[in-house]
């Protein structure tokens, strides 16, 4: 569902339906699908014990939570929180055109990194509590989400920014900062 409303005749729908409110929508039926999910997850699963980790692991785990939630962090300082929660079209309806203007391309902070720090983020936490066979499906298929949604993402960045953002994705890296700190001179 998530995937469906983020993009084309989703978007669309979620316009003539909510009119400035449609990215607020949107963000609460995602955590609304999130809830439901995680709460069937908890059901199939219950009974299930929890795997047995060494003590390494188990402080790694926390190590991963711990940088994952101080990625998202950092990451979440980059974006115009207001276009991102949905707040700043409901500011704005009164002006023409306000939905239509794109988000401007963030390549500062984390983004010099990595093109996607939010998922960097959501992939240390997500494999970050895995302690059972529910943690564990759902590290496995939101990872799997994760990357299939990241190649549509990147389609939709591309039909905005064009060669811009297609300079940016050659010389950064998708998920894990294994190039460092990217020179990004010349990218706005």
């Amino acid at each position: 569902m998530h995937s469906l409303l983020a993009h084309g005749a989703g978007v669309a729908w979620l316009g003539r339906l909510l009119g400035p409110a449609a990215r607020l929508g949107y963000n609460l039926i995602a955590v609304l699908h999130l809830g439901a999910v995680l709460l069937f997850g908890h059901w199939l699963a219950a009974g299930s014990l929890p795997f047995e980790r060494a003590d390494g692991l188990i402080w790694l785990q926390w190590a991963a939570v711990a940088a994952g939630l101080l990625i998202g962090g950092l990451a979440l300082r980059d974006y115009d929180l207001g276009r991102f929660g949905g707040l700043w079209y409901l500011r704005n309806r009164s002006v023409p055109g306000a939905a239509e203007v794109p988000e401007p391309l963030v390549v500062t902070g984390l983004h010099r990194y990595v093109r996607h720090p939010l998922y960097s983020a959501a992939f240390l936490l997500l494999w970050g509590v895995v302690d059972g066979p529910l943690a564990l499906a759902t590290a496995v298929w939101a990872s799997a989400y994760f990357v299939i949604g990241t190649w549509f993402e990147e389609r939709k960045l591309v039909r905005l920014y064009g060669e811009t953002y297609r300079a940016y994705r050659r010389r950064v890296p998708a998920f894990l900062p294994w190039k460092g700190r990217v020179r990004i001179e010349g990218l706005r």
